[in-house]
């Protein structure tokens, strides 16, 4: 799980179900596949005091420590990509980008922007999915 931005980290971990964990920038390895998470929207939105949210700079810190993934989840999608609100406003994270073409895991989930549910796109040799809240399956395999 990663937090979105009307949960803390803090409270995701506090809430979430027995068994799941809570990735906001730092990886976890499930049965051979390296995952990396980062929660909060980046950068922040208009939204007000309310939103937990990273800037750039913050942002860069959490991922910084990601050297290899073969998942990345991002609640905030990477600039340009499933990113453009309903005015067609791009407000992707420039850092999460920077970071898709610096690891290039072969997936990178992300949500956040509801006007981009289910949009696709690549960044290099990196899928992204912007998830949206319908159910999705994907096939992975690890590189063993």
């Amino acid at each position: 799980l990663v937090p979105g931005n009307v949960e803390s980290a803090d409270e995701l971990r506090r809430d979430a179900p027995q068994g799941a964990v809570v990735l906001h920038g730092q990886g976890h390895e499930i049965e051979g596949l390296h995952l990396f998470g980062l929660g909060y929207a980046v950068p922040p939105p208009p939204f007000g005091d309310w939103s937990c949210n990273l800037d750039e700079a913050e942002a860069e810190v959490l991922l910084g420590s990601c050297d290899a993934a073969d998942i990345l989840i991002s609640h905030s999608p990477p600039k340009g990509v499933a990113d453009r609100t309903s005015t067609g406003i791009s407000v992707g994270s420039d850092t999460v980008r920077t970071a898709i073409e610096r690891v290039q895991p072969p997936l990178v989930l992300c949500g956040h922007v509801h006007e981009c549910w289910g949009e696709r796109g690549r960044i290099g040799r990196s899928e992204v999915v912007n998830l949206g809240p319908r159910p999705c399956w994907f096939e992975i395999e690890a590189e063993l």
